[in-house]
């Protein structure tokens, strides 16, 4: 699988099997390809070129002066041109090509406030600007090592929570609980491929996303594992194995990513890669969403959902529209990732911890 998906070049992930082993702190970028793969021992780490917040593991303080008045117009696509995107994504899932598949677009938008601005401002639990090139403010981890545990948190569901019922609409929802079941599924199986064992810690719960116009609520998972007692800190071959994110692209992943090229015609780069940090104990890293690129000046915000057989087209656009937002909020402290995990007001029970491994790629509730 790793071969197909990633091209990240031996001296990327010896570099990261190295820092990892010798307990190096570093901060690391992979493309969504594996393309164009970075690594900053701490050191090397220039705020004024690289800038990051990962969970509160930073190379720079938070800003004390107030976020000035600033504009931000976004400029989505028609739904006319989503809608044969959406349509070829649909063909390819009901001819069982795919059971989920994370359709993206680029939107043009402009501001008033500079990349490093919104940076300094964002309220999101992982951040991260790269001079010049990008700014990515992102709710969702891809996976945290302490010791020998792994854990994954998959975002997959997203709703407005000023729209009445919000919570339970979205949570009683039967497309969204299938999409939900499938990735979180689709990460077990991914888990497994590391670790011994593998179990749901939470299953559903909601996590309240803050945005400078409105509040969303985003439904969250919780998967966990053990590595084996000979891991050594090897973080490049154990990312080899989990990458691309399943939460962002789909299931299965290798028809699913080229199904994803087909449709969107554009390059993701850094957007749904990952980002992360080892601080020499803990392994942290976060899928890049929400992200902002600078094209030769133009900025483009790049946003997207998960397309199942039971997907409204209307409602997945909207909601790749909705993800388009700057971060802030009315909040004197940073938030980190688990500030997040609040008791929700809606849950569904988890799984037990000691279920069977999970089947590749069927979704949860299915019979095996």
């Amino acid at each position: 699988m790793s071969d197909l998906l990633l091209s990240t070049d031996s001296s990327f992930i010896r570099n990261l099997n190295d820092c990892g082993r010798r307990q190096i702190p570093f901060v690391f970028l992979i493309d969504f390809l594996g393309q164009q793969p970075r690594l900053w021992r701490l050191p090397e780490a220039d705020p004024t070129e690289v800038a990051f917040n990962l969970n509160g593991f930073s190379n720079t303080t938070r800003t004390t002066s107030p976020l000035p008045d600033f504009y931000f117009h976004k400029y989505p696509l028609s739904f006319s041109e989503y809608q044969p995107r959406f349509d070829y994504v649909v063909r390819n899932i009901k001819a069982g090509n795919s059971f989920l598949v994370n359709l993206s677009a680029p939107t043009p938008v402009e501001t008033s406030l500079s990349l490093r601005a919104i940076y300094d401002h964002s309220r999101a639990p992982y951040r991260f600007w790269l001079r010049d090139q990008f700014v990515c403010f992102s709710p969702e981890i891809f996976i945290r090592i302490k010791g020998h545990q792994i854990s994954s948190f998959p975002m997959k569901g997203t709703i407005d929570a000023a729209l009445p019922n919000a919570a339970q609409a979205i949570m009683a929802d039967p497309k969204e609980a299938a999409e939900h079941a499938t990735i979180v599924d689709l990460i077990r199986n991914d888990l497994s491929r590391v670790a011994q064992r593998v179990w749901v810690e939470r299953y559903r719960y909601l996590d309240p996303i803050q945005t400078h116009g409105k509040t969303l609520l985003q439904v969250s998972s919780e998967v966990a594992g053990l590595l084996p007692d000979a891991f050594d800190g090897a973080f490049g071959d154990l990312l080899l194995k989990l990458l691309p994110a399943g939460s962002i692209s789909g299931a299965p992943k290798p028809s699913t990513v080229r199904i994803i090229r087909e449709a969107e015609n554009y390059d993701r780069g850094y957007y749904t890669g990952i980002m992360g940090y080892f601080d020499g104990y803990t392994f942290e890293s976060a899928v890049m969403i929400r992200y902002i690129e600078n094209q030769n000046g133009q900025l483009i915000f790049k946003s997207g959902g998960g397309i199942t057989a039971r997907s409204q087209a209307r409602a997945e656009y909207q909601e790749l529209i909705d993800k388009v937002y700057l971060p802030f909020a009315h909040a004197p402290a940073p938030l980190l990732r688990d500030d997040l995990r609040q008791e929700p007001p809606v849950t569904e029970p988890a799984l037990p911890p000691d279920a069977p491994p999970p089947h590749p790629h069927r979704p949860l509730g299915e019979p095996r």
